[in-house]
C-alpha cells in the first residue's frame, strides 16, 4: 500500500495562514510602537513631585523615562507656586542651573502658570520666567474663578504677553468656555500654539466637553495653519511620551503632521 506524501492542500493552507499571521502580528507591533511611543520627538508638558500633588517622582525619573520611550527632549513644566503644595518661585530660579542632558535626553526647563487673574495675571514674576526654556498658562481650580466666555478669554490673551509664554496648557476644559476663533487668532499673533493634552482625552477625564472642544481647535488651527503641541501632562514617570488618546483624535481627523510641532 503506497502512502501518499504529499501534503494535504488544507494543511498548506492553514501553514501559510500562519506564516501570514505571524507577519501581521509583527508588523502590527511594530506599527503601534513606533505610531504612540515614537511618533512624537518632544513631551515639554510633564511634572514631578515639585508640582505638589499625584506623585513623587523626581527630574531624573521622568528624564529615565523619557530615554526609554525613545524621546529625543523632555520639558519639566510644573506647575506654579498659585497650585496649592508646589513649589515657590525659588524652585524656577534653581532650573537654570539643571543638567542640560539627561540619559541622552535633550532638557528644557519650564512652568505651567496659573493664570490668576481676569488681567492675565500669572503666579511667577516675568523676571523668572526671563530665566525658563519656555512657559504653558492654563486655567485651574481653584486658583481662577471662571468667568464669562469672553472674560475667560480676555484673560487668557492677557496672558500672553508674559516672557516665555510659548503653549497654551488644556484650552479645552468648557469649565472655562473660550471664543476659540479670538483665542486662536490671537495664539497665532503672539507665536503661542495649543496643546492637545492626552489627559483631556483619556476615558474618565476630569476636564469637562474636552473631545468636542479638542475637535474645535484643531479645526480652526487648520485652517490659521497653526501648530499645535501633542502633550501628556504626565505627573510622574508612568505616562512621560504617552500621547495615545491625543493621536486617535489627530489621526481621525486627519489633521496635517507638518502642523503638529513635536511631529518626529
Amino acid at each position: 500500500m503506497k502512502v501518499n506524501k504529499k501534503p494535504h492542500l488544507f494543511m498548506l493552507f492553514l501553514w501559510y495562514f500562519y506564516d501570514f499571521f505571524v507577519v501581521f502580528v509583527v508588523f502590527r507591533l511594530l506599527f503601534v510602537y513606533n505610531g504612540i511611543m515614537k511618533k512624537i520627538s518632544m513631551d515639554l508638558h510633564t511634572h514631578t513631585a515639585a508640582s505638589g500633588h499625584a506623585t513623587h517622582d523626581t527630574i531624573t525619573d521622568l528624564a529615565r523615562a523619557a530615554s526609554k520611550a525613545g524621546l529625543l527632549t523632555l520639558g519639566i513644566s510644573d506647575h506654579g507656586p498659585a497650585t496649592p503644595l508646589a513649589c515657590d518661585a525659588s524652585y524656577f530660579r534653581g532650573l537654570k542651573l539643571a543638567p542640560k542632558l539627561r540619559y541622552g535626553v535633550k532638557m528644557l526647563y519650564g512652568a505651567e502658570l496659573n493664570i490668576i487673574s481676569s488681567e492675565g495675571g500669572v503666579d511667577l514674576e516675568d523676571s523668572v520666567l526671563r530665566e525658563l526654556d519656555y512657559a504653558f498658562i492654563s486655567f485651574h481650580i481653584p486658583t481662577f474663578t471662571p468667568l464669562t466666555k469672553e472674560g475667560n478669554t480676555d484673560a487668557m490673551i492677557a496672558a500672553m504677553d508674559h516672557p516665555n509664554v510659548r503653549f497654551l496648557g488644556h484650552p479645552d476644559d468648557s469649565r472655562f468656555p473660550l471664543d476659540y476663533e479670538r483665542l486662536l487668532n490671537a495664539a497665532k499673533a503672539h507665536n503661542i500654539c495649543p496643546e492637545i493634552n492626552n489627559v483631556s482625552l483619556a476615558p474618565g477625564a476630569y476636564r469637562v466637553n474636552c473631545h468636542e472642544n479638542c475637535c474645535t481647535i484643531l479645526k480652526i488651527c487648520r485652517k490659521l495653519s497653526l501648530p499645535v503641541l501633542l502633550s501628556s501632562d504626565s505627573h510622574g514617570s508612568a505616562h512621560v511620551g504617552d500621547v495615545s488618546y491625543a493621536e486617535d483624535l489627530i489621526e481621525g481627523m486627519g489633521f496635517p503632521d507638518e502642523l503638529i510641532l513635536n511631529r518626529a
